[in-house]
């Protein structure tokens, strides 16, 4: 693929049609539950001024389900994303959402540093996690399932080869080198054990992204991991997060399962 196909292969915002109205929908939805939960807002983690946590309390010494938000790492926020834990909380299950510093203020070992930063506060107060993200929040998954509280992961809709990345549009801000791009790269680095891995993507997705998720659950799990992959049929890059958002959904129930084994 040239660049112009990358660039159109990775385009998420352009392949929907409306996707700027979804995300002001999942504004105004966050907006309520944010007003819902108002007193474990932006705990900080770091210095910096995104290293921020909003922690959603379910139920005392619930389970705990972490979300790590997407936008190809330089754009949204924790904020945007606060409708998803409306499927988890139904079930006891406590939700922190956290956010970090944006490509190009940070470079992706900035990013990865700060999430692993995120994740060494959250272990020391509440123990083993399991974590979650989407898009580049599920690359930031894939590459925390080393982390030692985290116990089991959620990855959906992710990047986990970021060569792809590195030769399109979206590295104007990233500055990916060959050599970031490989060590930050999970389908390359592939641990020798594991907690379990939920790999998710949606079959109406573009062809690049349903193809990272396909690639990667396949070399998961020819190297012996725990875990599973699970496509959505009639799900985009934007509509998937209604399966975490709803208690019905087909996410909530993967985060249940994952949470239970």
């Amino acid at each position: 693929m040239d660049k112009a196909a990358l660039d159109a292969g990775y385009d998420n915002s352009a392949a929907v049609a409306d996707s700027a109205q979804i995300v002001a929908g999942w504004q105004k939805r966050s907006d309520a539950l944010r007003a819902d939960f108002s007193g474990g807002l932006d705990l900080r983690y770091g210095s910096a001024e995104r290293n921020r946590i909003d922690y959603f309390e379910a139920k005392r010494g619930g389970p705990l389900l972490v979300f790590i938000h997407g936008g190809y790492w330089q754009m949204r926020a924790k904020e945007n994303f606060t409708f998803v834990a409306a499927g988890p909380l139904a079930y006891g299950i406590n939700v922190a959402l956290v956010g970090y510093t944006l490509a190009p203020q940070k470079n992706l070992d900035g990013i990865v540093a700060e999430i692993r930063s995120a994740l060494d506060f959250l272990a020391q107060r509440h123990g083993s996690i399991h974590v979650s993200g989407w898009s580049a929040g599920g690359h930031l998954t894939a590459v925390c399932m080393s982390h030692p509280a985290v116990k089991g992961g959620l990855a959906i809709s992710g990047i986990f080869d970021l060569e792809p990345i590195r030769l399109s549009y979206l590295n104007e801000k990233l500055g990916l080198d060959e050599e970031t791009a490989r060590r930050h790269s999970p389908l390359l680095h592939l641990p020798r054990n594991s907690a379990p891995l939920y790999v998710a993507y949606g079959k109406a997705e573009l062809p690049e992204l349903q193809r990272q998720s396909e690639q990667f659950g396949a070399a998961w799990r020819e190297a012996g991991l725990p875990g599973k992959v699970a496509p959505l049929e009639r799900h985009d890059h934007f509509s998937i997060l209604e399966e975490l958002a709803s208690p019905q959904g087909a996410l909530t129930a993967l985060a249940r399962t994952l949470l239970d084994s």
